[in-house]
């Protein structure tokens, strides 16, 4: 009877100090895949996966310093910003027409800009160059007329007027 009641206080104690093993906890630098579409994309745990998803696979250039989010909306957080002219990999376009980036020659998903940010690589240099292009703005001439038969015009340089 004491050998029985020894052995089950002993295997008492084993079973007390055993725990379960635990999963290590998903910190926002853990690596994790999701499926959307079909398509199975690896992210960071801090970038929510996109509810829809169409395949791009291009290369893009950023036209400004467009913040990098979260989730494809201005209420995700800033992951960090992109690099005027960088080359980006497009891994698609998701709602609201965002696009899903990745590093260039990687294929793990980044975050998500507005489809306004990125210019496809080989339609860069024509944007850019098109929006530097200004029409120059026309002065206007501000002239009035002077007791009928003359008229005075402003000189929009200097603000003086000018008699005729």
């Amino acid at each position: 009877m004491k050998m029985r009641t020894l052995l089950s206080l002993l295997f008492v104690f084993a079973v007390v100090g055993c725990k379960a093993p635990q999963k290590p906890a998903l910190t926002d630098d853990t690596i994790v895949t999701s499926q959307v579409n079909g398509v199975t994309l690896t992210h960071r745990y801090a970038v929510s996966p996109p509810a829809e998803f169409t395949p791009v696979n291009v290369s893009y250039r950023a036209l400004y310093p467009a913040s990098l989010m979260s989730r494809p909306d201005f209420g995700g957080k800033v992951i960090r910003t992109l690099e005027t002219g960088k080359t980006y990999e497009v891994l698609g376009q998701v709602e609201h027409f965002w696009m899903a980036l990745a590093d260039e020659g990687k294929d793990e998903l980044i975050g998500y800009v507005p489809m306004r940010a990125v210019v496809k690589a080989d339609q860069y240099d024509a944007t850019v160059r098109k929006q530097a292009i200004r029409p120059k703005a026309r002065k206007k001439a501000t002239c009035v007329n002077v007791d009928g038969s003359g008229k005075a015009c402003k000189d929009s340089n200097n603000g003086t007027w000018i008699l005729d």
